[in-house]
């Protein structure tokens, strides 16, 4: 019996750049969204840091999160994940290669579930998860 393909974690500029539109997606994600029958995981922890840098301007936004996320959420079909208390203490065996607290979380939260993630950023590739190509 084959097994369906693992759930994919949304770094949060992947999320953004999806639930936007954005012209910067790049290629792979637009075809690997296309391409599978998997879920698409937009987690608690990019919500909340979106609303972290909406609300010191870092991030500009046609509408405030509150607005714009439930129903862009809705049009994507994303499966939207907790924070889990797992993953949290699993920060602490993880090499502290990322700065970003944020990533760090997805990253947790992707070991502990063994989701594939997301994103391109290179430095996830220094850690024991598997990367979206």
């Amino acid at each position: 019996m084959a097994s369906s393909p693992s759930p994919v974690l949304l770094d949060t500029h992947i999320a953004l750049w999806i639930l936007l539109d954005a012209p910067e997606l790049p290629l792979f994600i637009r075809r690997a969204m296309t391409a599978a029958d998997r879920d698409w995981v937009f987690h608690q922890i990019s919500l909340w840091e979106i609303q972290i840098k909406y609300d010191l301007g870092k991030l500009g936004l046609p509408a405030p999160p509150q607005r714009l996320l439930p129903e862009a959420m809705r049009r994507t079909g994303f499966v939207q994940a907790p924070l889990e208390d797992e993953a949290i203490f699993l920060l602490g065996k993880l090499p502290a290669i990322h700065r970003d607290p944020f990533d760090r979380l997805l990253i947790a939260h992707a070991v502990k579930n063994s989701w594939v993630i997301a994103t391109v950023d290179r430095v996830f590739e220094r850690y024991p998860v598997r990367l979206l190509e």
